[in-house]
Order: structure tokens, then sequence, then C-alpha cells
């Protein structure tokens, strides 16, 4: 069912007055509508269902398809995350939008950040080399603007592994850990064999020929011992924030 803006009045005076209870009003609200435009369909109510708006994927649409999903995000008051965005879509978007940000190694647009959540663990996201550090990024970014504390540890690869011992307190800290690693990905399995919180490992497309653009990486992550570990698609730096909020919740 899709509700007018009557119907969604209607409710929500219903549940000041006790007529209806919260845990029913939700369920009822889960069926808002969404915002259809010709080109797309932005989906308002995905902040009550899911816990964070719909996010703008901004590679293979046109500008003005990306100025336009943008407006309406915004204008519903909704927190901004564009991603894989470049430094055109930035410059037209901030010329009417003053307050955006632009993480340009995270290829990440952003209105306001949630607030951190004081009791919400840290996550911890590693790079097996510093070529990862673009996916690494957007991983953080995403993270922190769901309200989560994070922090990157940068170049730690199995060829020097003392770089990745040398840095025990800080992993034992970690609520979760973002393992991003490429050439043959073998940090996540080595990580997973250190610590007792969920990993989640990202596969990027680092690597000479035989890495085959991160499925050298990929394989490897899918087929480890180490358990607790999980893998998202590959240079995913903004699945893998995403999931590790949830966790952290």
């Amino acid at each position: 069912m899709i509700y007018s803006e009557a119907e969604i009045k209607k409710l929500l005076r219903d549940v000041s007055r006790g007529k209806i209870s919260n845990q029913k009003a939700f369920q009822k609200l889960k069926d808002l509508p969404y915002q259809d435009i010709g080109f797309a369909r932005v989906d308002h109510h995905r902040q009550l269902r899911k816990g964070f708006p719909e996010v703008l994927y901004c590679p293979g649409k046109t500008l003005e398809q990306i100025v336009a999903i943008a407006g309406i995000i915004i204008s519903a008051g909704s927190t901004l995350l564009a991603t894989r965005a470049t430094q055109e879509i930035y410059v037209a978007l901030k010329k009417i939008y003053p307050h955006l940000r632009f993480d340009k190694a995270a290829r990440v647009i952003f209105t306001q950040r949630k607030k951190i959540t004081a009791n919400r663990g840290l996550i911890l996201v590693i790079t097996a080399g510093t070529s990862d550090i673009p996916v690494a990024q957007e991983a953080a970014v995403t993270a922190r603007i769901m309200g989560n504390r994070v922090k990157i540890l940068s170049d730690v690869g199995i060829s020097g592994i003392h770089r990745l011992l040398s840095e025990r307190k800080l992993l034992r800290r970690a609520k979760i850990i973002i393992v991003v690693a490429g050439m043959e990905g073998a940090l996540a399995s080595v990580v997973g064999g250190l610590v007792k919180c969920p990993i989640i490992a990202v596969p990027t497309s680092i690597g000479y020929g035989a890495n085959f653009k991160g499925m050298a990486a990929l394989l490897t992550m899918l087929n480890t011992c180490s358990p607790g570990l999980v893998v998202v698609n590959i240079d995913n730096g903004f699945g893998a924030g995403y999931f590790a909020s949830l966790i952290n919740k």
C-alpha cells in the first residue's frame, strides 16, 4: 500500500494519541512511496528500513541525472553520499549546494556526517599497500558518515609483516577490521589469524598481470582458512564500510 500525505499525518496523530503502537506505525510506514522522476525512483524511505538513506552511485549516470537525484536527496533532509564521484561532478554540485564536501581519494561526495555514537567500537581499516588506499578510504569515509569511529592503518602488507605485527595493540582495540589488499590478497588471512573480531576482506584490482584485475585476491580471500572472515566484491570499499557499520550497531 502507498500512503498519501494526509494518511501519513493521520497515522502520526494516532500514534501521538495512543490509538496505535509505535511498532504498528513502523510496520505501516515501511510502505511509504518513492519519488518517481522518470529516469530514477528515489527511495526516501530507505533511512527507516535500512538505517541510512539511498546512496547515489555516480558511474553510468549523466551529470544532469546526478545533479537531479542529489538535489532530491538533499531537499528531503537526508544525508547525501555519492560514490565513485569525479571532480567535475563535485564542482557542478557545489555550485548549487556549497556545504557539500568531497574526499578526492575516496571519490566520495557527502553532506553532514552522522554524530559519532560514543558506545560504538573502533572500525580499523588496514591496507596491504599504498596503492590500496583509495578503496580503503572509500570504506573509511562511508563508515564515518554512518556515525562510526574509524582509523586507517596503511601499507602493512605481508612482504614486510613486521610492520603489521608492530601494531598488535591497535589490532586488539578494533571491534571490526576491514582488510584491503590487492596482489594475491593474503593479508586478510594473516590478520584473521591474529584477532578475534570480525574481518571484512576487500580485494582490490591492484596487481600485476596474473592478478587478473583483482580475481586472484578475491579467490584467495574466499578460500581463506581463517574463521570469522567475510569477503565483499573487488574494489567495493563502500560495501565494506556499510557492512562494518551494520555490525557496529
